[in-house]
């Protein structure tokens, strides 16, 4: 008991004794300095005392598929910052290949009592994921918001970059450069964001006269690796430009283009999505769609504490404009090679 009143105090910075009040229920403590206690102790893994456990924590879940793509330690950066600034405090669930799944981080989350949680990138963005731990979620009323597109029958509030406006501004870019054969590296076939990227390049390609018909699509990981491995089969189609579904996928075209012996943009242009960390760092500075990251990250927590305090909230998607970022990966289309 004494290390665990002496844990909370040093995190909490009060002294044992007004850790004690709150854990026996005593008055003469702050309801402030009452919730910071209550949070610590779930931070710390401490049981509440009995009497307490009916009480939501001050903790909201924030739930990541993984972080080596840039956009989500950004997303986190931006999501705890709101929490913070409302009293509450963040629990990172990072999924990692073969480990703790979507659906054992929400038990995990329920267990300890979050008041909401906040899903960026999860299983709802795919039609063949697992959603059963969804309906747990509807089942105990509890606060969650959706970052970009889900599949439609979850009746959560969504907060979405317009995938629409993302790559008819990518397409049309490349397009007002003079390319007519341009590659699409999207997401998996059940990926909902994809399925939006891939109808409106079809629908802005038929208004532009550009080509692009199935052997123009390549479906792929979200990883550097994949998008190297994307990019090379569509070079091999003649493509003199690549729209790429993330940052980390541009790249891996970058380097399947090196390899071809192509340079970048003269012989082929490419562009990412989403404006990552160091994207205007890179050889040479990458050319992509922006997403909102802030404005966006605080619409969702604006959301979720409106629905913790009670209020209804809009079940329709909010979309966010993005921004296509002109930079060196991108340039006029080449010349057509001499047959």
């Amino acid at each position: 008991m004494s290390r665990r009143l002496a844990e909370v105090a040093r995190k909490v910075g009060v002294s044992e004794a007004t850790v004690s009040r709150v854990l026996n229920g005593k008055p003469g403590v702050s309801e402030q300095t009452r919730e910071a206690v209550l949070t610590a102790l779930d931070v710390l893994g401490y049981e509440r005392p009995t009497k307490l456990r009916g009480e939501r924590a001050r903790l909201v879940g924030l739930v990541l598929p993984e972080l080596q793509n840039p956009i989500f330690p950004a997303f986190a950066e931006v999501v705890g910052g709101a929490l913070a600034q409302q009293g509450f405090t963040p629990v990172l669930c990072t999924q990692t290949a073969g480990g703790v799944s979507e659906a054992d981080y929400v038990e995990l989350l329920l267990g300890q009592q979050v008041s909401g949680i906040v899903f960026a990138g999860g299983n709802y963005a795919q039609r063949d994921a697992l959603h059963g731990h969804y309906d747990r979620l509807t089942g105990r009323n509890l606060p969650v918001v959706l970052i970009n597109a889900s599949i439609e029958d979850l009746e959560f509030p969504r907060v979405s970059c317009d995938d629409e406006v993302a790559i008819e501004q990518a397409v049309g870019h490349l397009a007002s450069l003079g390319h007519t054969t341009i590659g699409l590296v999207l997401g998996p076939v059940d990926h909902v964001p994809s399925e939006r990227k891939l109808r409106a390049a079809q629908t802005v390609a038929q208004r532009l006269g550009i080509e692009l018909d199935d052997r123009h699509v390549v479906r792929s990981a979200y990883s550097l690796e994949s998008g190297q491995a994307a990019a090379t089969r569509l070079i091999k189609e003649g493509v003199t430009g690549i729209v790429c579904a993330s940052d980390p996928l541009a790249l891996g075209a970058i380097r399947a283009a090196r390899r071809s012996g192509l340079r970048v943009p003269e012989d082929i242009s490419i562009v990412g999505y989403d404006d990552s960390a160091f994207m205007n760092c890179t050889e040479p500075p990458l050319t992509t769609v922006r997403q909102p990251i802030e404005p966006m990250g605080r619409a969702a927590i604006d959301l979720l504490v409106s629905q913790i305090n009670g209020a209804s909230v809009p079940q329709e998607e909010l979309l966010f404009e993005p921004e296509l970022v002109v930079r060196g990966s991108t340039g006029p289309a080449p010349a057509p090679r001499p047959a």
